[in-house]
């Protein structure tokens, strides 16, 4: 992985733009390359956020619903090819308030799967290839894009996907995201995050919401969990401890259903861990995590702050 921050027009009076190519290759024939980053211009009137990645990866499906991720005996792998590119262009209207029109791309493919496990599917199609147009307003007062440490980020990101622009099933989400940094004593941050996707429509499996992986829901397969509506709230302790080298501790919950309406206190799943952090570039950090879930844990190797 890299990564870089610079300043449009050499304007350091600003928060600084920044972008990371990321990589990864494994021995069981995983692979993905990509590049993220946002782009602040000159005065701060507009900003570009964007990722995009392709990946092949030899993962796993439990079916939808969070009945089907709990069953252990639904487990089977499959390998999944992926190609993504999202992009967000904002217009600034006041300090700190934005809004702008977005993008989205996704072409997903589904192989290798065992006949004995096909019906987790329910016959939906293993390819999709989906094409999203919207729009996202965001408040946003954090001093640092890659590690925060005081202000507020809150977000709504609304996409639609018709069919007449070529996707195999017409459908609409709503993202909703609020974050709050803020020091606590020297070297410590205090973060929380409370968010949600919500669907609408005929969602294809490979777009479902989900929580997971490298995600700040730690110590979940992600994907083993997936449905129409995800919601998740996380709060996070980040300490500096010694020149660059940090800590961070971290406790939340998430939860899958059908709708908001379906959602209950008896399918909501814990998370809790702990992570080391390493500042290889001023504000931007190298992190090691270790997630525990129910029944499971994870560990995780990325670069930037989860959220």
């Amino acid at each position: 992985m890299a990564a870089g921050n610079y300043y449009m027009n050499g304007d350091t009076t600003l928060m600084p733009s920044n972008v990371s190519l990321y990589g990864d290759i494994s021995t069981v024939g995983f692979y993905l390359l990509g590049v993220r980053g946002n782009n602040i211009f000159s005065g701060d009137k507009m900003r570009l956020e964007y990722n995009v990645n392709f990946y092949s990866f030899p993962t796993k499906f439990w079916g939808i619903g969070y009945a089907n991720g709990r069953n252990k005996s639904n487990e089977t792998k499959y390998d999944l090819f992926s190609t993504k590119v999202s992009a967000d262009l904002f217009f600034k209207l006041t300090d700190g308030l934005y809004i702008g029109p977005g993008t989205q791309f996704a072409y997903m493919k589904g192989s290798d799967i065992n006949p004995d496990f096909m019906y987790l599917w329910e016959g939906q199609k293993l390819r999709t290839v989906t094409t999203f147009l919207g729009f996202s307003a965001k408040f946003d007062t954090r001093d640092s894009y890659t590690e925060p440490h005081s202000g507020w980020l809150m977000s709504l990101t609304q996409r639609f996907a018709p069919r007449f622009m070529g996707n195999n099933m017409s459908f609409s989400y709503t993202a909703l995201e609020a974050c709050h940094y803020r020091g606590v004593w020297k070297g410590g941050v205090f973060a929380a995050s409370v968010g949600g996707t919500f669907n609408y429509g005929n969602v294809p499996w490979t777009m479902l919401a989900t929580f997971g992986g490298s995600k700040a829901v730690r110590g979940y397969y992600e994907g083993r969990y997936r449905d129409k509506v995800e919601v998740e709230a996380i709060v996070e302790l980040r300490q500096r401890v010694w020149r660059r080298n940090g800590v961070v501790v971290w406790g939340g919950a998430a939860s899958v259903a059908p709708s908001i309406a379906r959602l209950r206190s008896k399918a909501i799943l814990p998370c809790g861990g702990i992570g080391y952090r390493w500042e290889f570039k001023k504000r931007t950090n190298i992190r090691l995590d270790f997630g525990v879930g129910r029944g499971e844990t994870s560990f995780i190797f990325n670069i930037n702050e989860a959220f």
